[in-house]
């Protein structure tokens, strides 16, 4: 008996390390169990988008509407906005980057709600697209419809100059009428005197 229980307390390493790989294999399988476990719960809200998905613009390439794996899975709505699992596995959170930081646009069990809430933020976007556009196109219509500032410029000069010229003109024909006037009057003053 005695050596019995000097069997059991020697301690060995390669027993340990293999104790230890096992425990890590263990842990693996937990961990990627929980991966598949996220990749699971957003594809069924990628399903309950499926609708949703097809009435998508094909021109919008901001959006990506796709599940990308890796530690942490994510489901990807456009280049800022994506839905994950919290921590508990369960929860569905549906965040966007800003340049404010990461904002929290809805968490929620029912992956209904959060559809409907990704549902409601693709509308968002497809009409500030539209108004951008239309924005662009008012835009360009006012620039080409618009007069061009140095025609406008080149008129005014236009205008000035002509005004220079008819006022001057009419200086011109004023000091001419003066200047046979006084003719004139230097005539009618030498005629006078010789006719009386």
């Amino acid at each position: 008996m005695d050596e019995q229980k000097k069997t059991e307390q020697v301690r060995s390493l390669g027993r340990a390390i293999r104790d230890v790989r096992i425990a890590d294999a263990e842990q693996s399988n937990v961990v990627v169990e929980l991966g598949d476990t996220e990749r699971a719960r957003l594809e069924i809200l990628h399903e309950a988008l499926d609708d949703v998905a097809k009435e998508l613009p094909e021109d919008m390439e901001m959006l990506t509407f796709q599940i990308v794996p890796g530690r942490k899975p994510r489901f990807w709505i456009d280049i800022t906005s994506f839905v994950e699992m919290a921590r508990d596995k369960r929860t569905y959170r549906f965040l966007k980057d800003t340049r404010l930081g990461r904002v929290v646009l809805i968490e929620s069990h029912d992956v209904e709600d959060v559809a409907d809430k990704v549902t409601h933020y693709l509308a968002e976007r497809i009409v500030e697209r539209e108004k951008a556009i239309e924005s662009d196109y008012l835009l360009k219509k006012m620039a080409d419809t618009a007069v061009d500032p140095s025609k406008v410029e080149a008129a005014k000069n236009a205008k000035n100059a002509k005004q220079d010229g008819v006022g001057t003109a009419w200086l011109w024909w004023f000091l001419l009428g003066i200047f046979a006037g006084a003719v004139g009057l230097v005539a009618y003053a030498w005629y006078l005197p010789t006719k009386f």
